[in-house]
């Protein structure tokens, strides 16, 4: 059997992956610019848990190639290590450090010293939550409560403010779990990430492109009122479906000033069925609190006018393939994946399974709540206006 040829790639060659990958690009079209599998791309990138490893630099302090030619010249002349030091105006203790350890007076030869040096720094450096191993258990325990590394670090700075040793940065945690070399965080906890795959991917690689069935008599969110679209006062909410397997879904709704989240369970996507859950589950909500929903261009509200005449709230649309319009919902529902993974029969779950999930997401601390939850926010709501 005839074995495959080992497949190398040049420094360059590896910066231009990195480069493509970070704009967001397949494996596969990064691999097609080298006329090569995308397996061999993966590979390399795979290494580092697809996060770009730092560029390789020399210290300021660090002695130069040019000045260990120095030395070398100098240790030829016979002159001593006091000279040589005060003539590169480096410490004699330096001087001496560096001879002995690259072969002595005798055996010193510049290049091979300074590659050995180079060599010499190639050692990983332990990251925090390997120093700290109490912080890595609160950081692990967090990730298995589904809160993602950008909240535990916000919510850690809030619970420590004054204590650095218990802060990390979000890319610190994303790190620890991709790339398993450094032993901080167990490669299981991926599993508790939104979306739980091996390698990170660039936030350019997806975006939504799915375009909705017209509905007639719609008022665009364009022409809702400012104090809606500024999220000044609350009782503005949005909504969309949340579709799994053999036609099932579950409605989805999130209040645009608290991020409060409620989930309704509806039968099927029956416009007529969506809209008589969303009037049953609309008069658990105080007017103050239910004043307006914008929905995506999802035919499952095409009885919208018979949502607004029962319940006196207002529906507004999203424009055609402009789902970030009501991006708060669109943010949820990537959250929800977590609980519900797409492929997954959501009409086996129970209304009181759904309020369960939701209770999770509302007491999760959000970063644009300035890592408030949506629960204490939503409940500070509830008081002001009782």
């Amino acid at each position: 059997m005839k074995q495959r040829r080992r497949i190398y790639y040049t420094e360059a060659q590896k910066a231009l992956m990195w480069e493509r990958w970070q704009k967001g690009e397949s494996l596969q079209h990064i691999a097609q610019l080298f006329d090569r599998n995308h397996s061999s791309v993966q590979g390399i990138l795979a290494e580092t848990g697809g996060i770009r490893p730092p560029q390789r630099h020399r210290s300021r302090l660090a002695l130069t190639l040019a000045e260990r030619e120095e030395i070398s010249r100098t240790l030829a002349a016979g002159d001593s290590i006091q000279s040589i030091a005060k003539r590169l105006s480096r410490a004699p203790s330096t001087i001496c450090r560096e001879i002995k350890r690259n072969g002595g007076p005798d055996g010193y030869r510049a290049s091979h010293a300074d590659q050995l040096a180079w060599d010499r720094a190639r050692r990983p450096k332990a990251c925090k939550l390997v120093e700290h191993r109490m912080l890595a258990h609160i950081v692990a325990g967090k990730l298995q409560l589904q809160w993602s590394p950008q909240q535990i670090a916000g919510w850690l700075k809030r619970r420590y403010p004054d204590n650095e040793d218990y802060h990390v940065s979000h890319e610190t945690i994303y790190r620890s779990l991709f790339i398993q070399a450094r032993g901080a965080l167990k490669k299981e906890l991926l599993e508790h990430l939104r979306r739980t795959r091996a390698m990170r991917r660039s936030r350019h690689h997806t975006q939504k492109t799915d375009d909705h069935g017209r509905i007639r008599d719609t008022v665009s969110n364009s022409e809702r009122p400012a104090t809606v679209e500024d999220r000044a006062v609350p009782g503005h909410w949005e909504g969309d479906l949340l579709c799994g397997s053999a036609s099932s879904q579950i409605a989805t709704l999130v209040e645009r000033q608290t991020r409060y989240v409620m989930l309704v369970k509806v039968a099927s996507k029956d416009s007529e069925v969506v809209a008589n859950a969303l009037i049953r589950h609309a008069c658990k909500l105080p007017h103050e609190l239910y004043k307006s929903l914008t929905w995506d261009r999802g035919t499952e509200m095409a009885d919208h006018k018979r949502f607004t005449v029962a319940t006196d709230i207002k529906v507004y649309f999203c424009d055609p393939k402009h789902p970030w319009q009501r991006g708060s919902n669109e943010n949820t529902n990537g959250l929800l994946r977590q609980y519900f993974p797409k492929g997954t029969d959501l009409s086996v779950y129970s209304q009181a399974r759904l309020n369960a999930v939701a209770r999770r997401l509302n007491e999760r601390p959000r970063k644009t709540l300035n890592y408030e939850t949506p629960a204490e926010r939503f409940h500070q709501t509830i008081a002001s206006t009782g």
